[in-house]
């Protein structure tokens, strides 16, 4: 898989700010603001959530349908508060080889 697919969408989120509302998705959570598109956030979350909690035919494919929907929208968030992507990749790098309690006792 391509690792590109991330900036490729984060291209297509940023094109979608000046589409029409009735026509973009993306234009409307952005037009809707903060609140809405934390709530999607937050409702993917538990979807994801919910899908890892048990055993059932067919979890993989939930499960990584549920984190892609999670991820576009933290992508939408981070359109939204006007942040770039590779400032998120740069921030993961640059925790690599670090101890993840290390990480969060240098915050």
């Amino acid at each position: 898989m391509k690792a590109d697919i991330l900036f490729k969408l984060a291209d297509l989120i940023k094109k979608r700010r000046s589409s029409n509302r009735e026509d973009s998705y993306v234009k409307s959570l952005l037009e809707d603001g903060t609140k809405k598109i934390n709530e999607k956030v937050f409702e993917e979350a538990l979807e994801l959530i919910e899908s890892t909690a048990t055993d059932f035919p067919g979890k993989e494919e939930k499960v990584i349908h549920e984190m892609a929907d999670l991820w576009f929208h933290t992508m939408v968030l981070i359109e939204n508060e006007g942040l770039e992507l590779e400032d998120v990749l740069s921030e993961l790098e640059s925790r690599l080889g670090t101890s993840g309690h290390e990480e969060k006792s240098s915050r």
